[in-house]
């Protein structure tokens, strides 16, 4: 495991307790609202393999697919538990030389570098942190011609550790892209919220709304 510049702080104490609970296959397929906008937008990794960069990896089902495509890519997460079953799983599909577990609180740390892919999908977290300041890092970290996709969380599941009950105000897709403060060099690809039929852990269903945004970085004159 790479870059383990975090140490116990509110974020990774939370995190570690909840995959301590939560049965480690759960969440080991791709994101099919991510996948949906990676194979529409980003369908190949580019020559020798592009970089990606998936934050808030949790189990890996992200990290993993695109690896399987092809795509170079640095999983990050806070807890050192999810990490390690994002390793196991890469070894188990023979993928261990195209994923590579980073440790970080993005709060306090991001990975080095320029990527040509970077995803993250439902980087939301009970513990207070920066999170327009960690989403416009990781615009920054979009290389020229390069897809920063979002998706995330526009309405409550059953299932979800705020418990399904809170009164909630979720901001729109247009909120999240202004939020970015980009410039007049990056295109909007996808900003809206889509409904859809989403599974729990449980194998629960229920609809659901997600804010999908995915903006390219133009490449310079």
């Amino acid at each position: 495991m790479s870059s383990d510049t975090t140490g116990t702080t509110d974020s990774a104490a939370f995190w570690e307790d909840h995959y301590a609970g939560v049965d480690p296959r759960w969440g080991t397929r791709p994101n099919a609202v991510l996948a949906e906008v990676v194979t529409a937008l980003a369908p190949e990794p580019g020559g020798g393999g592009g970089r990606a960069l998936d934050l808030g990896c949790g189990h890996g089902g992200d990290a993993l697919w695109l690896a399987s495509l092809g795509w170079d890519v640095t999983a990050v997460d806070v807890s050192a538990t999810a990490l390690d079953r994002v390793a196991a799983g890469a070894a188990a599909a023979g993928l261990t030389d195209r994923v590579h577990p980073s440790r970080h609180d993005l709060a306090r740390s991001f990975p080095d570098g320029a990527f040509d892919l970077v995803t993250a999908s439902y980087l939301h977290t009970p513990v207070e942190i920066p999170r327009e300041q960690v989403l416009r890092r990781a615009a920054e970290a979009v290389g020229p011609g390069g897809l920063l996709v979002l998706v995330e969380h526009a309405s409550l599941a059953p299932w979800s550790w705020r418990g399904g009950h809170e009164d909630v105000r979720f901001p729109s897709p247009d909120d999240v892209l202004a939020s970015l403060r980009l410039d007049d060099g990056w295109h909007t690809e996808r900003c809206h919220a889509p409904r859809r039929t989403a599974t729990g852990p449980g194998g629960e269903t229920a609809t659901v709304t997600d804010n999908v945004i995915a903006v390219r970085r133009g490449r310079p004159a």
